[in-house]
């Protein structure tokens, strides 16, 4: 009986350390989405977007983290470019913009809500904007543009099928998913941080396969 109490506590540790790590990192996601709630309301009223998409889009690009970088560049909440920040800046007229200034949770929202908006009102006229403005979010318009050039309705579940990169897809999926969550109330559970955390995992892997 002695000798297998340490190997039940070994078990035990194996079992309780990860879920102890993700009960954490839950409740940071939780402490950083309500901390930026405010800024989220204001940027998404500004801009005419829906407050829960907007959440959604800032969850499934930085999980709430001001300082999030992107593979390919991306800062900030809404992982924006320093190219597309710079086409905001321009459009905007705000000349002191730098593009450290992504970090600031107030500018990237800005850069990143315009960016989107301006996509939503690009496909205004599609059955479900959001769908189209999601793609180009994260493909860009050539390629939403390219996906939706055989679908003259401009039909989301058409347009969805039509998308040959596996990972935009599932991007969209994730946070059509997640805007529905917050849409109802709900706060989401510890679970759902690993489904993002395995998606994210997997959308690297199909991109380093050649």
């Amino acid at each position: 009986m002695l000798l297998a109490r340490p190997r039940i506590l070994a078990a035990l540790a194996v079992i309780c350390t990860p879920l102890a790590l993700i009960t954490l990192s839950w409740l940071g996601e939780l402490h950083r989405s309500q901390e930026l709630e405010p800024l989220i309301i204001e940027s998404a009223n500004r801009h005419e977007l829906p407050i829960p998409l907007l959440r959604a889009v800032v969850w499934r690009e930085s999980d709430f983290d001001t300082r999030a970088v992107g593979t390919s560049g991306e800062r900030g909440l809404m992982q924006v470019t320093p190219g597309a920040a710079h086409d905001w800046a321009q459009a905007t007229r705000n000349r002191s913009f730098q593009a450290t200034d992504l970090f600031d949770a107030r500018t990237n929202l800005a850069a990143g809500s315009w960016y989107l908006s301006r996509a939503m009102k690009r496909w205004a006229n599609a059955d479900r904007p959001e769908v189209f403005a999601l793609a180009e979010y994260n493909a860009g318009i050539t390629h939403a543009r390219r996906w939706a050039r055989q679908n003259e309705t401009l039909r989301a579940s058409d347009f969805i099928q039509s998308i040959d990169f596996p990972t935009t897809r599932a991007y969209i999926r994730s946070i059509l998913r997640r805007r529905d969550l917050y849409a109802s109330g709900k706060n989401p559970g510890p679970w759902e941080l690993v489904d993002r955390r395995l998606a994210l995992q997997k959308e690297r892997w199909i991109k380093k396969t050649p």
